[in-house]
């Protein structure tokens, strides 16, 4: 039998690859140390999905006609949903690196197709099968990024590379945004111009290339010393069946499901319905801008509460449950009061010069804010039931496909124009749902370390056969 301090020695790293190793010094050091990658891993998703939230954030992808956007976001994340299911399997197979490019290519097309747009207007349709194409390559691209920013972390330091990882990310949301706004600045009209698309196409070209420039996670070396645990499975059969023993040995993970089905949800009244709806395009640019600028607030803080270490991992689990609670009455009894002054058949318009303004962008800080702390809470509590990189890639594949599939149901009733308030209603609702079906999964399954017994991936060898634990570790030590 393997004594307690062998089982804290597995708990905190790499489990069937446990040996300990020096960190490698100077620049080789530096440039593969977790905190360099998941800082370039940052910056991956800076330049395509930070920028794709950018363009999404002015509502309609910047367009007039928000029914053309709506559409493509349905196609975009009905894919999805269905991409991501299965991209954990796909990225335990071919790595995530691989994974991470292929993911990127998409979000390079999907800008190109609104450019196409401006310059054709009769180009609806690319725009929408644009979408599709996205939402295949998203997938892929989400689950290797949790994959990977779940487990270059220690498991003291996983709030923090979140929070790091969530700030970079929205960088790309605040330079496009800002970008949006010099642009526009001066405009009174609906829509953005052919230079605002430009721009983003080439930075998205840029971001394709870094997951190639990457460390392999295989030579990487957390800073205990502990080796990252790499999916070593390579056989399509197997990592199939270690998606179906992901759920049955762990089941809690389905009471986070309703979290994840809701937690792209709200962005479809957030930015059609309300930041589209009511402002014109200086007005809709700057809102765009103060929004990713609050999601690097919500993000930092949230994961520096999550980190505390001098409190047990459970309360705080428990402390982040709380302050998502209150911030969803928070931002939504606010919101309520604007969203009841308008409908789709009657709306004002305001633009940044209008006194009734401050109340409206400062209650879409707040949304920002509230929507950073939902998605590094739920990346946490991820990282809280698991260290092994393979049964992460698969947890990150259930949380982004079920995150899409709601958005696509989100995005498919605004291209049918359901009523502005029926959508508010249906997210405040979710939400909480959320949080009340994510309360036993906290209550039962958050540990103050996670043990090998939780492993039940990192057992399982090439054939699919699971070790018990003690012939895991006498496997390690033989």
């Amino acid at each position: 039998m393997a004594s307690e301090a062998e089982k804290y020695s597995w708990e905190a790293g790499s489990y069937m690859d446990q040996d300990r190793a020096e960190p490698p010094r100077g620049v080789r050091g530096m440039y593969s140390h977790p905190v360099t990658q998941v800082v370039m891993l940052g910056f991956v998703c800076f330049m395509c999905p930070g920028l794709f939230n950018a363009l999404n954030g002015l509502g309609a992808g910047g367009q007039l006609d928000a029914q053309t956007s709506a559409s493509a976001n349905a196609a975009l994340y009905l894919a999805f949903a269905f991409s991501a299911f299965f991209a954990g399997t796909v990225n335990n197979t071919i790595g995530p690196r691989y994974t991470l490019f292929l993911g990127t290519i998409g979000y390079s097309l999907y800008i190109g197709a609104y450019l196409a747009m401006n310059i054709h207007p009769d180009a609806g349709r690319f725009v929408i099968g644009a979408g599709a194409v996205l939402g295949i390559c998203a997938g892929m691209l989400w689950t290797a990024q949790g994959s990977l920013m779940l487990s270059y972390p220690t498991e003291h330091q996983k709030g923090r590379f979140i929070g790091i990882f969530w700030a970079i990310f929205n960088l790309g949301g605040i330079v496009g945004a800002s970008v949006s706004l010099g642009a526009n600045y001066h405009s009174s009209a609906g829509a953005v111009g052919n230079s605002t698309y430009i721009t983003f196409l080439v930075l998205t070209g840029i971001g394709v290339l870094i997951p190639l420039l990457m460390v392999d996670p295989r030579s990487m070396v957390r800073s205990d010393g502990t080796r990252l645990s790499t999916p070593r499975h390579p056989s399509w059969k197997t990592e199939f069946y270690g998606l179906y023993v992901t759920v049955k040995t762990d089941p809690m993970i389905l009471m986070l499901f309703p979290m994840f089905f809701v937690s792209n949800w709200f962005y479809t009244w957030q930015f059609n319905d309300y930041n589209a709806a009511i402002f014109n395009i200086r007005a809709r640019s700057l809102n765009n801008l103060v929004y990713w600028v609050a999601q690097v607030i919500g993000s930092v803080s949230i994961g520096i509460l999550l980190d505390q270490h001098r409190l047990p991992r459970r309360l705080r689990a428990f402390a982040g449950w709380s302050v998502l609670f209150c911030m969803i009455f928070l931002v939504h009894i606010w919101a309520y009061f604007y969203q009841k002054t308008y409908t789709r058949e009657t709306r004002p318009t305001y633009d940044i010069f209008d006194k009734e303004y401050v109340g409206y962008i400062l209650c879409y800080v707040f949304m920002g804010i509230f929507d950073a702390m939902w998605q590094t809470t739920s990346y946490w509590l991820m990282g809280a039931m698991s260290n092994d990189a393979a049964k992460l890639a698969h947890f990150a594949g259930f949380y982004k496909s079920l995150q899409s599939a709601g958005a696509a149901g989100a995005w498919h009733a605004d291209s049918k124009k359901a009523p502005y308030m029926n959508l508010f209603l249906s997210e405040w609702v979710l939400l909480v749902a959320g949080l009340v079906f994510a309360l036993p999964m906290v209550h039962l399954r958050v540990k103050d370390h996670t043990t090998l017994q939780d492993e039940t991936l990192a057992r399982m060898d090439d054939s699919g056969r699971i070790a018990s634990v003690d012939e895991a570790y006498s496997l390690r030590d033989a």
